[in-house]
């Protein structure tokens, strides 16, 4: 009787669930998103209300700049060419990709600043390479580019944040509540970093990853200047990110912390949104309502980054920001007085255009060069190099999808290995590659070869779906007659908080050996 009392209950509060719009699909409880091209999640559900994320999948520590009507958002790129790319938006929910602002490959590239001033858009982007940390910047006058080569600043620390004084000086915040003076034309630094803010103390006893004081955005409203700025860890456990706020009169200081602080905290590991935080604080399309805009994790989904949120503020009587107590998991009203722009694009690629920057990117050693890619009769070519996903920079894209199917025709050089993979970094990854004469099994970051079967020969088609996890692998000689590969790979655990780097589980080509492989009709659907 009890078994049978329990299973009435839960066929209870399923139905009340599904009354209520709260199943999206067998694998989850929580609102419907509505579904774009490819079935692709989107967040705007058409009803006047959105639902976040509004960018999904990995586009971590957004910087976002209102220009006029236009609002404009630059991620970390981390070791990923071409990097910063940069989104368009008129409503701050549906975003457009612009393009990739850095073009070739100058380190790992962290929390950027994206700002204008004077006529000039400028990025300043932290760099992490073989000389430690650096800060550069690029510019343009035209947000679509031409941007500039980078310009290194030779200054360390990282998140650097742009602020101009009223009296027109120019300063660059870093993590750690560091602060150094900037030339006028914002391309070099005239003074050394010294410390202006000592962060909000967290209470001991919660549950964080650590301090880490970062991310300092400024804004001057009214009479004060305010910082916006993460502590408590980026990734770790489920409350270890928040949102926290400090103003004053000047740019110097002192810094008076909020006591609405943290302003936004993921508060349980229960949350649909965890390690929320890295805000930018922005006026709305109608310049009444405000927001912020920062990143989190998606519980149970830690493989897709750390996705873009958008969370509705109000200001205090005393000039303070506060949350007005909007469930971020939930639908939440349009911003108003905006126009919506299309959103995203199509994953798939006949490989007719060159979306390599706007969706494709190279995987550190392989920054795009002469002789690195071309396209050429419908197919993309890409030189081999390496010998495995681990050494052969693979081509890999940004989705948000919790299951999604990909597909791709592969034809390669008798000294090439051909792959389709999921691929975190050079620690973890999973998928298959055919050579000439052996089958290659990617798994946990390693690879197993085997006799290459029969029916194939140098030119292939792959099938890969990641079903909330769970993947599975299909060849075939011709696209029509499917063989499923034996093994199938749990992936949830390919996140940095088992391998590190702040990266994403991402579907990526795979051109390993000598020649070159060339891919053509890559095909993307996203799955329920």
């Amino acid at each position: 009787m009890i078994t049978a009392a329990r299973r009435l209950l839960a066929l209870l509060l399923l139905s009340a669930s599904a009354s209520m719009g709260l199943c999206d699909g067998p694998h989850s409880m929580q609102p419907t998103w509505a579904r774009g091209i490819e079935g692709q999640r989107r967040p705007e559900l058409g009803n006047g209300s959105f639902l976040n994320p509004i960018l999904a999948g990995d586009h971590p520590d957004p910087s976002v700049l209102k220009h006029g009507s236009d609002y404009y958002m630059v991620h970390s790129s981390f070791g990923n060419v071409p990097g910063l790319l940069v989104w368009h938006s008129r409503d701050l929910v549906n975003w457009e990709p612009v393009g990739p602002a850095l073009n070739r490959h100058v380190g790992i590239v962290w929390a950027p600043d994206l700002s204008f001033h004077d006529g000039r858009f400028y990025i300043y982007l932290p760099v992490l390479n073989d000389k430690g940390f650096t800060n550069m910047v690029v510019t343009a006058t035209d947000i679509r580019g031409p941007w500039s080569d980078p310009v290194d600043l030779r200054i360390g620390n990282f998140d650097p944040g742009h602020a101009v004084s009223a009296e027109g000086k120019r300063y660059l915040y870093f993590s750690g509540g560091m602060m150094a003076p900037l030339a006028a034309d914002g391309l070099s630094v005239t003074g050394p970093l010294r410390k202006v803010y000592d962060g909000w103390p967290i209470p001991e006893h919660w549950e964080i990853e650590t301090f880490a004081q970062e991310g300092p955005k400024i804004l001057h409203h009214g009479e004060y200047y305010y910082m916006v700025l993460a502590e408590g860890g980026t990734a770790g456990p489920a409350t270890s990110h928040m949102v926290i706020m400090a103003r004053a009169k000047s740019l110097e200081g002192p810094w008076e912390n909020s006591p609405y602080n943290p302003v936004s905290r993921t508060q349980s590991a229960a949350e649909k949104w965890w390690s929320r935080g890295h805000a930018t604080l922005v006026e709305g399309p109608d310049g009444k309502q405000w927001y912020l805009v920062y990143h989190g994790y998606e519980n149970g989904y830690y493989n897709l980054g750390r996705q873009t949120l958008l969370e509705p503020v109000e200001w205090t009587a005393d000039g303070w920001v506060k949350s007005t107590g909007a469930d971020i998991a939930r639908p939440m009203p349009m911003p108003k007085g905006g126009e919506a722009v299309t959103p995203g694009f199509a994953y798939s690629d006949d490989f007719s255009t060159n979306k390599i920057g706007t969706q494709w990117s190279f995987f550190q050693q392989g920054a795009p060069k002469e002789g690195r890619f071309r396209h050429e009769k419908g197919a993309l070519v890409l030189k081999a190099a390496g010998s495995s996903p681990k050494d052969c920079s693979p081509l890999s894209f940004v989705t948000g999808d919790q299951a999604y199917e990909i597909e791709v025709e592969i034809d390669c050089d008798e000294g090439a290995t051909g792959g389709l993979t999921l691929f975190y970094s050079e620690r973890l990854f999973a998928g298959l590659g055919f050579s000439k004469e052996k089958m290659i099994e990617y798994w946990k970051g390693d690879l197993t070869t085997f006799d290459k079967p029969a029916q194939l020969g140098t030119h292939f088609h792959l099938r890969l779906r990641n079903n909330h996890h769970l993947v599975s692998v299909w060849y075939s000689p011709d696209g029509k007659t499917w063989s499923k590969h034996w093994m199938n790979f749990e992936v949830s655990g390919y996140h940095h908080n088992v391998a590190g780097g702040f990266l994403s589980l991402r579907p990526a080509l795979i051109a390993a050996g000598s020649g070159e492989v060339r891919f053509r009709n890559f095909r993307y659907r996203a799955l329920p």
